[in-house]
């Protein structure tokens, strides 16, 4: 990929959000990087692919993931749900070619590893890769002015406990490190680096219905709280995506072979709003309130009621998610998806479709997003993938109040 002028405003385009000039013919700004094809009021913040979602099985149901049966991939999702998994340990990969309509070299890798301590408790390393690609600098004039490698990536580790038999509570601990500005001539920034952590909970309950079991399930997650990401001066500094996730899912089992999931969850950013600026004067805020320089904390809880329009831009800042899951035999499994984002706030609108196979020790799952904007909006043709490997089921818990005859 070759990148002519403002080389430096592309190198930022993940970290800060600010539209670049073109790439080839096509217009670009970074609203579409990050999979919306519009800026009215968006809220931006740094490292955004902190909030992609890295796995194929929650990619296929519309981005869910925090009510969900617990899998491999739940420190992304929820916790919480990861010390109900009912395997002992097990290991994941997931890659995604990410936005393949405008750039043939950029993905995001996913790597996932837990380990069951008990049956009580569970914990878990991950690692999110996200490589932008290769970019061929060049100066004003088009001569070479070296190759840079932009990348990110963040290290987690996590724990969860069950607080009795239906709800668990989780915590990550996650090292953030962005090099946006590597093999760029002359550049003065430095990488940016954050330290962030997630906390959440995670409800289960089994519902008999008629002659047939049904699970409910509820979880909210609130991630990536932390500080700041400059990549030159404190001044400069820009907060991490700060989320959070709150959904429910209702399985219903058709009979002994057959089961389907009903799942819907609501997103919302815990950034605050940047303010309606005059289109001549940056710097002469129309309506809203200063979003710079603004603690973390006090960022944070700004979010929920400081947008420029009032409590109708609080609403629309809430995007939507539903996924319907089938599964046979606990064998092969079908989603669909659908995602929805308000126009003001990114227009991130598309349907998305997956497969899952399990077998032995086994796991793939597949994904594939369709945009309502159609084949050329950036999303168009994203495909996701996910091998894992389980191991050992962990032994049932005997239930409460019995005894067994050597113990009469």
């Amino acid at each position: 990929m070759q990148i002519n002028n403002n080389i430096v405003l592309y190198i930022f385009l993940l970290g800060t959000l600010i539209p670049i000039q073109s790439y080839g013919q096509q217009q670009i700004n970074v609203s579409q990087i990050s999979g919306s094809d519009s800026y009215k009021n968006v809220i931006s913040t740094a490292v955004p692919f902190l909030g992609f979602a890295p796995d194929a099985r929650s990619a296929s149901l519309g981005d869910v993931g925090v009510s969900t049966s617990a899998d491999f991939n739940s420190v992304h999702w929820n916790n919480a749900k990861l010390a109900f998994i009912d395997k002992k340990f097990g290991v994941s990969f997931s890659v995604t070619p990410w936005l393949r309509k405008l750039i043939n070299d950029m993905y995001i890798g996913y790597l996932s590893g837990y380990y069951k301590i008990g049956s009580n408790q569970a914990a878990a390393i991950t690692m999110k890769y996200f490589d932008l690609g290769t970019i061929n600098l060049t100066n004003e004039t088009g001569e070479s002015n070296g190759i840079s490698n932009p990348r990110d990536f963040a290290i987690d580790g996590t724990y969860s406990r069950k607080l009795g038999n239906n709800f668990g509570i989780g915590v990550t601990i996650r090292y953030i490190y962005s090099n946006l500005i590597s093999g760029f001539a002359g550049n003065t920034g430095v990488p940016g680096q954050g330290i962030a952590f997630d906390l959440g909970s995670y409800y289960t309950t089994k519902i008999q219905v008629g002659n047939n079991n049904s699970i409910l399930s509820a979880g909210i997650h609130f991630s990536n709280i932390g500080t700041k990401i400059t990549y030159s001066t404190p001044e400069q500094a820009d907060f991490l995506p700060m989320n959070m996730r709150i959904g429910m899912s209702y399985l219903y089992e058709l009979d002994p072979y057959n089961s389907l999931t009903v799942i819907l969850e609501t997103n919302k950013l815990m950034v605050p709003t940047p303010p309606i600026r005059s289109s001549t004067n940056y710097d002469s805020i129309i309506s809203g309130t200063e979003n710079r320089g603004v603690p973390v904390l006090s960022g944070l809880f700004r979010s929920f009621n400081d947008a420029p329009r009032g409590t109708a831009e609080e609403f629309e800042e809430v995007s939507f998610s539903s996924g319907i899951e089938y599964w046979y035999r606990d064998f092969f499994a079908v989603r669909f998806g659908h995602h929805f984002e308000n126009i003001n706030k990114g227009d991130r609108k598309y349907f998305t479709l997956g497969i899952g196979l399990k077998y032995n020790v086994l796991e793939l799952d597949v994904a594939y997003l369709i945009p309502q904007g159609g084949r050329g909006h950036p999303l168009a043709d994203t495909f996701r993938f996910t091998l894992g490997v389980n191991f050992k089921s962990t032994p049932k818990q005997k239930p409460e109040n019995t005894t067994t005859e050597s113990e009469q």
